[in-house]
Order: C-alpha cells, then sequence, then structure tokens
C-alpha cells in the first residue's frame, strides 16, 4: 500500500484544486510542504516577508480568478501574513494560506512560536479550520479553495500541525476529492432590470462607474458593448481602470469630480460606495442622486445610500441582461446633451492644467514632468503597480490603462506596502502565461521602503520588472539635502526632523545593483527617457529607477480632495 504524508497531501491537493503558484517563506515545520509543492508541479516563489508573499497570493487570485497558496510557518510567520490576508478580503481577492504550527501534543505547553493560529485567521478570513487527520486534508483544501472563490472572494485559512507534516497514511484510506468547479453565476431579476432600464432612460445626466469587481468578473467585453450601444458616459475606480480603455471616448475620468457631483443617476457596477468613492455623500454627490447598484453581495446592497434599484448577480451576467434590453429597446443616450459638454469642457480644462505642469522643465522635476514622460514611453499593454501617496493618485490619472485587471494598487484597504509583492505575482502570470507583457511598479519612495528587499526576489527568479521609485524624500513630502543637513547640525533629529521626512536622495537604485539588476538615478526629463528606454528592452533582470524630484511637489489644485476629512 502506498503511504503518502501531509505534505505531499496538502500539494497534491492544491494541484487538483487548479492552485498553480504559491508564495512564501519556509522554515520548521513547512519546509517540505514548499518542496512537495514543487514536487506536484506548483511554482512556488520564496519571498523576503510572510506579508509581502499574501500580497502576492492575493494578487494571482484577482489576476487569474483562482486563488495562490500563501505558505508561512507558525507563530510570527502567520501573523505577519494577516495583513496579507485582512487586504485580500477588503479587496475581495481569493487567496488560500497554508500555515504550520505546533504539534498538537504539544498544545498549551508553551510550544515552540505556539498561537492559536485557527482562531486568529476567523477575523480575517472567510474560512479558517485545521484538519483533524490526514484523511481529511483534501476535503478541507477542496472547501478553502471553493471558499475564497464562491460568493464574494477572500481569505481562506487552512493550519496544519508539524506532526502532520511528515506523518504518513496510506493513500488507499484518503477520500479522492475532485476540482471544485468556477463559481456559480447567478442573474438578476427581470423585473429589477426592467426597473433600472426606466431610470437611465429617465437620467438627464446618467454615469456609470466600474469598479475592481467588474475587472475581476471579467465583464468587459459585455461593458463595452453596453457603454457603446447606450452611449453613456463612464468613470473607472482606481482597479476600475482598463476595464474599458482610458482613452475611450465615453471615458470621463479626467472630469471625475464633476461627474460624480452632478450625475442624477448612478450605474454603479462592481464598486462599494465606500471611502473611495466617497460614500456616495454630498458634497461629493447630488444629495438625490439615484443609484442602480450591481453586485453578488446581497449585504451590499444599501450600504450608504438606499439604491433605487438593486440588481443583485454575477456582475457580467447582469450587464449582458442590461445590455439586450437596452438593444431590445433600442433606446441611447444621446451625445449632444448639456452633460456632455459640461463633462468635455472640465476634461478640457483639467488637461490644460496637467499639461502646464507636465511641461515645466526645472531641475528637479515635479510629478507631472515624471509621469508626462513615463506615459509616453510605456507599452500599452503593460502591467501598471502603483502606490504611494501622491505617486498613486497622480499616477492613476496620467498612465493610461487599456486592459481589464493591468492595474493594481493600494486598494480598498488602502495599504502601503502592497506594491513589490503585486509586481511578483504580476510578473509570474505573465512569464508562465508567455505574453511579453511588461509589469512597471511605480512606487514612491515610502511606499518602496515597506518591502524594498522583495527586490532580491525579483532578482533571484529573473523577473524583468522595472520599479520606478518617484523619490521626494519623504512621506506626502520630504526636504533637500541642504535643509537636512541644517537641521543636523540644530542637535538631535528625533527632536527636529519632521515626521514626514524620509533621508534625502536615498540610493534606492543602488538597492537594485547590489542584486545584480540594474539601478539608475535619474535626475533630469533626459535622463528618465534614457533609463526607461533601456529598462524596457532588457528582458533578463528586474530594473530600478530612483527619480529625485522637488520634496515641495504637490498635487494640482484638487476641486474635491480625495478624502477630507472635515467634510465627511
Amino acid at each position: 500500500m502506498e503511504e503518502v504524508t501531509g505534505a505531499q497531501l496538502i500539494a497534491e491537493a492544491l494541484k487538483t484544486q487548479n492552485v498553480e503558484f504559491m508564495f512564501g517563506i519556509v522554515g520548521v515545520p513547512i519546509i517540505e510542504v514548499a518542496m512537495a509543492a514543487q514536487a506536484a508541479g506548483i511554482k512556488y516563489v520564496g519571498m523576503r516577508n510572510e506579508q509581502a508573499a499574501c500580497y502576492a497570493a492575493s494578487a494571482v487570485g484577482y489576476l487569474t480568478g483562482r486563488p495562490g497558496a500563501c505558505l508561512v510557518v507558525s507563530g510570527p510567520g502567520l501573523i505577519h501574513a494577516l495583513g496579507g490576508m485582512a487586504n485580500a478580503n477588503m479587496n475581495c481577492w481569493p487567496v488560500v494560506v497554508i500555515g504550520g504550527s505546533s504539534d498538537q501534543n504539544q498544545e498549551t505547553a508553551g510550544a515552540f512560536q505556539e498561537f492559536p493560529q485557527v482562531e486568529a485567521c476567523r477575523l480575517y478570513s472567510k474560512f479558517s479550520a485545521r484538519p483533524g487527520s490526514l484523511e481529511a486534508i483534501p476535503s478541507v483544501v477542496e472547501k478553502a479553495v471553493r471558499t475564497s472563490m464562491y460568493g464574494r472572494p477572500g481569505a481562506c485559512y487552512v493550519d496544519i500541525s508539524g506532526d502532520m507534516v511528515n506523518a504518513k497514511v496510506n493513500r488507499s484510506n484518503v477520500r479522492v476529492v475532485s476540482c471544485c468547479p468556477p463559481p456559480p453565476v447567478s442573474l438578476a431579476d427581470n423585473t429589477a432590470i426592467t426597473e433600472a432600464i426606466s431610470v437611465l432612460k429617465g437620467a438627464k445626466r446618467p454615469l456609470v462607474i466600474i469598479g475592481k469587481g467588474a475587472a475581476y468578473g471579467r465583464a468587459e467585453s459585455a461593458l463595452r458593448a453596453l457603454v457603446e450601444v447606450s452611449g453613456l458616459p463612464f468613470i473607472p475606480t482606481p482597479m476600475g481602470k482598463g476595464v474599458l480603455p482610458d482613452n475611450h471616448p465615453n471615458c470621463v475620468a479626467a472630469a471625475r469630480s464633476r461627474a460624480l457631483l452632478q450625475a442624477d443617476v448612478v450605474l454603479l457596477l462592481g464598486a462599494r460606495l465606500n471611502w473611495i468613492l466617497h460614500f456616495g455623500l454630498p458634497p461629493r454627490f447630488d444629495p438625490h442622486v439615484k443609484v442602480i447598484q450591481v453586485d453578488l453581495c446581497a449585504e451590499e446592497m444599501g450600504n450608504n445610500v438606499r439604491p433605487a434599484v438593486a440588481l443583485l448577480g454575477d456582475v457580467n451576467a447582469v450587464v449582458t441582461q442590461l445590455l439586450e434590453s437596452v438593444r431590445k429597446d433600442g433606446w441611447k443616450y444621446p451625445f449632444n446633451t448639456e452633460w456632455w459638454s459640461a463633462l468635455k469642457e472640465k476634461i478640457a480644462a483639467n488637461a490644460k492644467i496637467s499639461k502646464a505642469l507636465a511641461l515645466q522643465s526645472a531641475v528637479p522635476m515635479n510629478y507631472y514632468t515624471v509621469f508626462h514622460h513615463i506615459s509616453q514611453l510605456l507599452p500599452g499593454d503593460c502591467v501598471i503597480v502603483s502606490e504611494g501617496a501622491n505617486t498613486m493618485d497622480i499616477g492613476r490619472t496620467m498612465l493610461n490603462n487599456s486592459l481589464p485587471r493591468h492595474r493594481l494598487d493600494a486598494g480598498t484597504f488602502g495599504t502601503m506596502g502592497v506594491g513589490l509583492g503585486f509586481a511578483i505575482a504580476a510578473a509570474s502570470v505573465e512569464k508562465s502565461q508567455n505574453t511579453g507583457r511588461r509589469v512597471v511598479c511605480v512606487e514612491g519612495d515610502s511606499a518602496f521602503g515597506f518591502s524594498g528587499m522583495e527586490v532580491e526576489t525579483m532578482c533571484r527568479y529573473n523577473l524583468p520588472v522595472i520599479i520606478i521609485v518617484v523619490n521626494n524624500n519623504g512621506i506626502y513630502s520630504g526636504v533637500d539635502p541642504e535643509t537636512w543637513k541644517e537641521m543636523a547640525k540644530m542637535g538631535d533629529l528625533t527632536t527636529i526632523a519632521p515626521p514626514v521626512t524620509l533621508l534625502p536622495e536615498a540610493r534606492y537604485d543602488e538597492v537594485m545593483t547590489a542584486f545584480g539588476g540594474r539601478g539608475f538615478l535619474v535626475r533630469t526629463v533626459e535622463e528618465l527617457r534614457s533609463a526607461l528606454k533601456l529598462s524596457l528592452s532588457d528582458w533578463e533582470r528586474p530594473s530600478l529607477l530612483n527619480v529625485l524630484i522637488d520634496p515641495a511637489s504637490d498635487r494640482k489644485q484638487q476641486e474635491f480632495p480625495w478624502l477630507t476629512r472635515s467634510n465627511l
């Protein structure tokens, strides 16, 4: 009778569930699990921090629709991964975390790294369990994978005690569990579809908001047809960018504030009325706005704003229903309305302001100059990862996406430090699928610092990620080197240096060079363009452009800031 170990059962169960990637950091007691995963044909990427590993595994879930696995050691290892689990749950991305734990016969005795892991993970996941026996491992793994994808996607946790990893059982005693199918697709009620079309037809200032739920739901084809048949203007949320191309004639993202403020009917597709959309409330929205809400989670309906029409179901299926009704009705919102004129006028005005900032030739450069030249050189099909305060917000408006699921950022949880893990995940997927698409990770210098050692991971696996650190010497803003020197002369910097400051002109480029990648120190437009062109041509190793900008550089004045607490 063939005997198999617990490690083999975990790896084989993940492979059976079509889990293709595993990210983690090995140690006692889960080294054998990683080795068994590789033997089973799962791609294992060894990371430098469990939090980044969990970010990467969850990003794979978003990009592919099937969860990535995150493998962590007991105690502190699992605790470090909790940030990634919370982020996945908030973003509604599927991920399965496998955590080693103390031997069962040592529980409550003060075992090495003993921690109530199953209980702790319940706060951060949809499902958290430890198999009661080796025979139960395939069933528990199947349930974790299925639960991570079904309904609202999220994180799931499977705990494996140390004594189960190398324990053996006869294979004939293990229940065979097949691969769980894709999530079932549900349709909205036909009466509600009819009502939604009626509300849209009665709108004077309609607006479609495309969320990352539409990207995850693969709704791009049906949504493009709906927008073009109906003639409706749309804006994407940050990770909804690319579901329809940013340069689509119906995209009014450059007039975002006006569109949100003056719309009288909003078709909300796979987005939540949370802080990212200012809760759907005044002063950002018209107090009388009618919301047609499309979501697969019933509990989300009516959060903050009661919907005029609630369309519960799979976003792609519901958009298809709406499309069929619009085609049958023959209705189209005209382009010659005052609403379209107002939006186009605002788009032109904002473009003029941004262009003036972008064409400034001063050194050090400002954000707009940097992003203007980056946007001219990036391939249209590249995956853009972005995080940071101004870096992310300005990049969202100036770096266009033309394909769905090609922008990854701080997301619903506003998490900084996700960038390099996301970039590693995206590069691993693109490399596996041999797409030839580049991954460009645009980071603020503060955001880069959260997971900067992951550049070693990129170099180790020859992932040709291009990291662009937009370096303003601080969090939000910093100081120039001369000011820093003067402060140092005044005494103890811990009592003098503003809390937002970082070391001026830190050489992040040399961090990349130290591990064998390409590092560039960039001060001018010419150096930026030259370094980026060279990096885009190099498919053998990652690159990092350390772009020094004016520490006082800021966003253009906002009609409604991203989040203004005093106005909430």
